[in-house]
């Protein structure tokens, strides 16, 4: 768990950095992009289970974008699938889009006999559908947008982003809260408003950047992607 600044065991590292460690793991030492995904995954699933309780977490709704963030967000639907929860995928964007890693673990959650929603988040009763969507849900997940994104969101994903936080409903974001600018710590125009977020290999440098900070990230976990940097990269 991080807090604050308190525990300086945790590395901080800026988008640039974090790039540089994946470049690190899957061309330098080896391991692909798809055990990261995984790992990263699943270390979110654990958090839930393992924090909230099966109970808390029999329902849960996993909003997916497009890129990685999305990956990451079909690899917690299967292990909470696995461990009995039922859980509802919304990828909002193109399908055809979905490519590379993410698409691998699209494929695999679909082969397992499960269904993708598919939300267009340009549609005007978009806010209306997210509603529908979530409806029962003891969970949502945010896997919307990673640490890559910069610039201001698009009208259609501040919208989404705004539909999920009207929801009032607990939402864990993976990595960082969708909208979050990871390196000053300031939303794009939106962000989601998260109860958790599980971050990966290390904290990033917007959550300390900005004294609001944590308003959009709520309590912070650092989770491994299976592989550790020696010194900050």
């Amino acid at each position: 768990m991080y807090d604050d600044g308190t525990a300086p065991e945790h590395r901080v590292m800026s988008r640039d950095e974090v790039r540089a460690v994946d470049r690190w793991a899957i061309e330098e030492i080896g391991l692909p992009g798809i055990a990261l995904m995984e790992n990263a995954g699943r270390s979110c699933a654990e958090f839930l289970l393992d924090t909230l309780g099966p109970k808390r977490t029999s329902r849960v709704c996993v909003f997916c974008g497009a890129g990685n963030n999305g990956g990451d967000g079909y690899v917690i639907a299967r292990h909470l699938r696995n461990a009995g929860c039922s859980v509802r995928v919304v990828l909002c964007a193109d399908r055809a889009k979905v490519r590379g890693d993410a698409k691998v673990n699209l494929d695999v959650f679909c082969a397992l006999g499960e269904t993708i929603e598919e939300l267009d988040p340009g549609r005007p009763d978009a806010a209306d559908r997210v509603a529908s969507l979530a409806q029962g849900a003891d969970v949502v997940v945010d896997a919307l947008f990673g640490t890559g994104l910069q610039g201001p969101l698009r009208e259609d994903g501040r919208r989404l982003v705004d539909a999920i936080n009207a929801l009032k409903i607990p939402i864990l974001a993976v990595d960082i809260p969708s909208g979050l600018d990871c390196d000053t710590g300031l939303p794009l125009g939106a962000a989601i408003r998260a109860a958790w977020t599980v971050t990966f290999v290390a904290v990033k440098k917007g959550f300390l950047a900005s004294a609001t900070a944590r308003e959009y990230t709520g309590q912070v976990r650092v989770a491994s992607i299976g592989i550790e940097p020696r010194t900050t990269r």
